[in-house]
């Protein structure tokens, strides 16, 4: 049945998906994943609701959320995934889940804006929009333009700009968060020996960490905050003099 419902997928988008899988599954993307997985569950901890929603082309299954009853998967025909769909086509109704977790979702995918408006669209007001991304301007970053694996095909797109398509459809961004300082090598001995750098890095917020992650809150409609108006000073109130006419003058 998976095979015969995307039989009509586009091809390049399955491609995509199978190099980015690819990627992630070696040591680099799984190093990456690490760091990722820890900040998500935080902060998903502090939510709670019916349906949580992920996306992406991870193999791993949904993040936990202890506190949302339903977690699935949608995505490509592959393992892991409990809802097959494409990116532009979640079979789900507007505003049907509480959250929605973008992990690198955006990164590979042939059209960002069409996947963020469809994951924007399935947010309840109010509910949350989650976004993990490989941060540009990084070590990690700067190896995508020299990769001859999956980590070339990721659009890497920088967290400024999402936080301005995000204001577009509507949401408001509540944090910030960025992980993974260890520059992206593939020797397991060297991870091990600058692991330090998590805690340095975390610690004292330091530029050029690996990945982003962005927590947005969907704004309810006719409850957005409006700017008080600027109350001026009156000047106060002066009698003023009132002519005297007599009744000789009104005959006049």
């Amino acid at each position: 049945m998976t095979d015969q419902a995307f039989a009509q997928a586009d091809p390049e988008w399955l491609k995509l998906i199978g190099e980015a899988r690819d990627w992630l599954a070696g040591p680099l993307g799984q190093l990456l994943l690490e760091e990722e997985r820890r900040l998500l569950e935080e902060e998903l901890a502090r939510f709670f609701g019916g349906y949580l929603v992920s996306f992406g082309p991870g193999a791993e299954g949904p993040p936990k959320a202890g506190q949302i009853q339903h977690n699935v998967r949608l995505g490509a025909p592959m393992p892991g995934v409990q809802i097959v769909c494409e990116e532009q086509s979640w079979p789900l109704g507007e505003h049907a889940a509480d959250v929605v977790v973008l992990q690198h979702g955006l990164d590979f995918s042939l059209s960002p804006h069409g996947l963020l408006r469809e994951a924007a669209r399935s947010v309840r007001p109010g509910g949350h929009l989650l976004i993990l991304g490989i941060h540009p301007w990084s070590a990690w970053g700067a190896r995508r333009l020299f990769a001859r694996d999956g980590l070339a095909r990721a659009r890497c797109i920088a967290p400024n700009r999402v936080v301005d398509w995000l204001s577009l459809l509507g949401f408001a961004l509540e944090k910030r968060r960025f992980g993974c300082y260890r520059p992206p090598l593939a020797s397991l001995a060297w991870q091990m020996r600058l692991r330090r750098m998590e805690s340095w890095g975390n610690a004292w917020h330091l530029p050029g960490a690996g990945f982003y992650l962005l927590v947005a809150r969907k704004l309810v409609v006719g409850l957005r905050p409006l700017r008080q108006s600027r109350r001026e000073s009156m000047g106060k109130l002066l009698p003023m003099p009132v002519a005297k006419i007599s009744r000789r003058d009104v005959d006049n």
